[in-house]
């Protein structure tokens, strides 16, 4: 059975928590080869070390870690089920990739489109995928050119996983609220800005 799941939340509020339980028994059997997809780069800063500690320690002996900012290419190659964590770090990795920082967005926005359709199309084709992602638009709009390029399209791509998820799952102070789930209702209501 597909099931595509896209939990999002603030910073702290136990989504990739919650994602790794979605591939956990009684969901899944506790031995199940899940490849955790980690789409963040390696930060020499200890802080973020100790983060990926926390989640490396949470994770069963049978999960394979594959560290990439190619995301679609991982999630094509993989065999079983996958979570990728998270949607905000892939993005900032390609924006640093292209320079989107400093330059006009016509020298980079094409790129950035056209790698959020393919992981769009593989996240499509994978039949059991869990995606994390921050929910970042909910603030007043950033004040520095970085910032609004990051919450706006990071806001695009979550509404591109979104409308062609199973379920999406909200994560607000550590509790689940359930978005959507097709499961519930075949024919959810669409939205998007």
């Amino acid at each position: 059975m597909s099931m595509r799941v896209l939990v999002t939340g603030g910073v702290r509020s136990g989504k990739s928590r919650h994602a790794e339980s979605l591939l956990l028994p009684p969901h899944l059997p506790i031995d199940a080869p899940v490849t955790y997809l980690a789409t963040g780069p390696r930060l020499d800063d200890a802080d973020w070390a100790a983060r990926v500690a926390l989640h490396r320690s949470r994770r069963p002996a049978s999960w394979s870690t594959v560290e990439t900012t190619d995301a679609a290419a991982a999630l094509t190659a993989a065999t079983g089920p996958v979570l990728l964590d998270c949607l905000g770090t892939w993005l900032t990795a390609q924006l640093d990739e292209l320079g989107a920082w400093e330059s006009p967005e016509s020298r980079w926005g094409h790129q950035v489109d056209e790698r959020m359709a393919a992981l769009d199309s593989a996240w499509r084709a994978s039949p059991h995928v869990v995606a994390v992602t921050n929910e970042v638009g909910w603030g007043v709009v950033p004040e520095h050119r970085s910032g609004r390029i990051f919450a706006d399209r990071l806001g695009l791509l979550g509404q591109r996983l979104a409308a062609s998820a199973d379920r999406v799952l909200l994560v607000v102070a550590g509790q689940v609220l359930t978005v959507k789930d097709t499961a519930e209702d075949p024919d959810p209501p669409r939205g998007g800005a």
